[in-house]
């Protein structure tokens, strides 16, 4: 075998030529950057207009351009348009299409710019779309987990520590957690939202232009706050995508917790919730199966957005300023981590607003493992002023003894723990019930119903 054959074969058969073949292929970007083909041209249309109001090109080319663009859109929108890898990206693909359509003014669109600049611009608009989504689904998940939660105030459910019955807590306790932790979700995008508003338009290369632009204007056509102060940080900067990526994986794993729970509470042996058909599956085999398939591929999501951030994190490191080619591999990993959140939240609501809780066997957990035994001290404190050190030494000597006999705490007759504590009386019943330990538990924040209640309405009000 030749060298060049054997050279060849290290390509197999992927391409059809060498070297050549090979750089176009790492090269382009278009096969995944075609996505912000709308950011695309509204940042050329804003910049078109921007040149005009300049002065820089005139309004004949300017027109031209505009509408020449309108047309590319359409095309693109339509499915009628051609991309072409040997043109590399987005902008190259829509700027060739724009030459062949209005002629030599195409050529007159990239003056005061630099793909570097306009890439910036895409992309931050592009990820700026996606944090708006990301905030208006975040919305609608914390109304359906306010709507559970307003079903089921005062239904009793086991909280758990270590998976372990800790103490009664109610169901719509239980749901209103979720609210807390999708609002923080919530806020990071919006934060993030208002850190990345800067426009990059108009620092070109990397050092700004001689030409006289009007970088405000573009900024605000844009619908950007200003544009970035420092034309190295504008074309280099990635923050925007690394912090989309950030809040996108903090919030995939609140929503894996629950697709977590949602497995858990789905089997056989806790039956507290029954899930949708529209979100389970059978097995082939087994006739009698109903699998949490969406809650489970939920609960993988996150493992594929963190992924997406490592990699961003990893891309950028090393990176000296300006540009470097190395940023061309930050789009698939937003794009893609985007599709898997969003997905994620239209899955969890879907899943959250079918979903019916059973009320029995939530009762029957709670009522177990001993869950009302920090009330039982509680008890010994305020009604005995007994030290809690000395109520929680009390307490476990009578978990130990209803645990001998195989009862639970309210079952102890009161001779039974005035053996261990001459000093209780039958009071101590009133707070072994787990509807009384709920009802009981009204610190602000806390599982009472109407502490409950009082926080739903507040989000409710917050979330019109």
């Amino acid at each position: 075998m030749s060298d060049k054959k054997s050279a060849n074969a290290m390509w197999g058969g992927r391409f059809s030529a060498g070297p050549d073949a090979i750089m176009e292929a790492i090269n382009a970007s278009i096969g995944y950057d075609q996505k912000m083909a709308a950011q695309d041209i509204e940042g050329s249309r804003a910049h078109a207009a921007m040149l005009v109001a300049c002065g820089i090109i005139s309004d004949n080319d300017g027109a031209a351009i505009g509408e020449g663009l309108l047309t590319v859109l359409s095309e693109i929108e339509s499915g009628k348009f051609e991309f072409s890898t040997a043109l590399e990206d987005i902008h190259m693909n829509v700027e060739s299409r724009l030459t062949k359509l209005i002629g030599p003014a195409a050529g007159r669109l990239h003056t005061a710019r630099s793909r570097n600049d306009q890439v910036a611009t895409d992309f931050k608009l592009w990820v700026r779309g996606q944090m708006d989504a990301a905030i208006e689904g975040l919305t609608e998940l914390m109304k359906v987990f306010v709507g559970q939660a307003e079903a089921g105030i005062d239904m009793v459910m086991p909280g758990f520590t270590h998976l372990q019955v800790a103490q009664p807590v109610t169901w719509g306790h239980h749901m209103m957690a979720y609210v807390e932790m999708l609002a923080r979700d919530r806020s990071r995008f919006v934060d993030a939202r208002k850190r990345m508003n800067e426009s990059p338009l108009g620092a070109a290369a990397l050092a700004g232009t001689s030409f006289p632009i009007d970088r405000h204007m573009t900024a605000e056509a844009l619908g950007f706050d200003a544009p970035s102060a420092n034309s190295l940080d504008a074309v280099s900067d990635r923050d925007f995508a690394l912090e989309f990526l950030s809040s996108a994986s903090i919030c995939a794993t609140h929503i894996s917790r629950m697709a977590e729970e949602l497995v858990i509470w789905s089997s056989a042996q806790f039956r507290f919730v029954t899930i949708s058909d529209r979100f389970s599956t059978g097995s082939s085999i087994m006739p009698q199966k109903k699998n949490p398939d969406a809650a489970e591929l939920l609960r993988a999501k996150v493992g594929r957005i963190n992924g997406s951030l490592i990699a961003l994190l990893t891309i950028m490191k090393g990176l000296p300023l300006a540009y470097s080619k190395d940023m061309q591999e930050d789009k698939e990993q937003v794009f893609d981590a985007a599709d898997s959140l969003m997905l994620s939240l239209a899955a969890l609501s879907g899943m959250v607003a079918d979903m019916r809780p059973n009320p029995e066997p939530l009762r029957t957990a709670a009522e177990s493992g001993f869950s009302t035994a920090t009330d039982l001290a509680d008890w010994l404190v305020r009604a005995l002023n007994m030290p809690f050190r000395d109520a929680h030494h009390v307490t476990g000597a009578l978990v130990k003894m209803a645990e001998d006999r195989g009862c639970d705490l309210h079952e102890l007759s009161l001779e039974d723990m005035q053996s261990i504590e001459a000093q209780i009386t039958d009071a101590v019943y009133e707070v072994l019930g787990v509807d009384n330990s709920v009802a009981s538990r009204i610190s602000y924040g806390g599982t009472a119903p109407s502490q409950v209640s009082a926080q739903i309405a507040r989000w409710k009000a917050a979330l019109i």
